[in-house]
This record gives C-alpha cells, sequence and structure tokens, in this order.
C-alpha cells in the first residue's frame, strides 16, 4: 500500500497551539511509545454497527486489513496511521446479508475492494485520549473524519516485542459515500438507518 512513504504535517497550527496551551502539565510521558507499528489484525477489530427496522441494531465486522501506525510519543502531532480494510471480508454474521452487502446496492466490492483511512492530522486531548483527523474513502468516495481514540496501554509481550493498544471510533451518515440503498417499512421508517457506527480496538507490534 506504500503506507507512510509521504509526509504529513498538522496543518491546523493554530488547534495545535492551544492544544498545548490547554493540555494538563502532568500528562504521562509516552515519548517510550515513539516508532513505527504494524496493526495485529489476530488481536485487533474493526467493527460497525447500524440501526435495522427502527428497533434494534445489526453490527459487523471487516476480518481482512492491514494497517500502520508512526507514533510520535514526545510530539503527538508528528504521528500518523493509515488502514486498508478488505470490503469483501465483511461479516455480520448472516451470510445471505454480506453477500447483499458486497453488491452495487452498497459497497460494490468488485470496483471497489478497499476502505481505506489515512490520518492528516494527529492532537493528544488529555493524559491518555486522542483525536485524528482524516480521509475516509468508501466506493471511491473521500471525505474527511474525525476519530476519537483512548490509548489503552503498551507492554512487551510474551515473545519480547513491543505493543500498543488504541480503542474508539466516530459515527458517519452512509449516505454521503453513496451507501443509500434502504427500503421502506409497512409501518412507517425504513430498514436501515443512515447512521453507522464504526469502532476500533487495535493492537499493534513494533516494527523490527
Amino acid at each position: 500500500m506504500g503506507l507512510f512513504s509521504r509526509s504529513r504535517k498538522n496543518d491546523d497550527t493554530a488547534t495545535a497551539v492551544t492544544a498545548v496551551a490547554e493540555a494538563p502539565a502532568s500528562l504521562q510521558d509516552l515519548s517510550h511509545l515513539s516508532g513505527n507499528y504494524v496493526i495485529d489484525t489476530v488481536h485487533s477489530e474493526i467493527g460497525f454497527s447500524v440501526r435495522h427496522a427502527m428497533v434494534t441494531n445489526v453490527r459487523g465486522a471487516f476480518t481482512e486489513y492491514e494497517g500502520l501506525l508512526k507514533l510520535d510519543g514526545a510530539d503527538p502531532a508528528a504521528s500518523s496511521a493509515e488502514i486498508a480494510i478488505k470490503v469483501a471480508s465483511i461479516d455480520t454474521k448472516q451470510a445471505q446479508r454480506d453477500e447483499h452487502l458486497r453488491t452495487g446496492d452498497f459497497f460494490a466490492v468488485e470496483a471497489h475492494p478497499e476502505i481505506t483511512f489515512r490520518s492528516t492530522s494527529a492532537q493528544r486531548r488529555g493524559d491518555d485520549t486522542f483525536r485524528l483527523v482524516g480521509d475516509l474513502t468508501i466506493k471511491g468516495v473521500t471525505k474527511p473524519v474525525v476519530l476519537d481514540l483512548t490509548y489503552t496501554g503498551s507492554a512487551k509481550d510474551a515473545y519480547g516485542v513491543d505493543r500498543v493498544g488504541f480503542e474508539g471510533g466516530t459515527t458517519i451518515d452512509r449516505t454521503e459515500w453513496g451507501l443509500t440503498y434502504n427500503a421502506a417499512l409497512e409501518t412507517g421508517g425504513v430498514l436501515i438507518g443512515e447512521k453507522v457506527k464504526l469502532n476500533f480496538d487495535i493492537s499493534a507490534v513494533k516494527a523490527a
């Protein structure tokens, strides 16, 4: 994918300066996290949920993806992230629904096999909270999104590998990315909600 093949800067200098000015003086030192990390897909999850039939939520996940994190613990604004998701790996625990989601009614997998996210800025907002702004591309449409993430910890695992964790997410309007399929219900309303919650539970290992 050529992840991190180009440099990125925080274009919102004023926001970055304000964030530093307002940050508590007692923030924990995260400089030890600096480095490049590969997302461990075995111990991570990229999931979603959407309202179904106006009464409940359908939850699912993508099981095939890859991504890199470039962390700068001393200067979090210099950090970045990129992820590429194989759309065909969508799994909502119902095979017929998954096949429909792969068609032109939804993701049009043959024409648009990947969903990508590339961060454009990063901001530390608290002791263990961060905000990533970036470009989310779905079905050939690219729009900015904001991801709020919590740093869940770091450790050297049983194999002696440095590991770091983050969790969080965002909510998007699927119709803005051309995912407009729906059906009216006899009792009123529609079959599928427009708002989709994206959830990330990421474990990443430091690159050698």
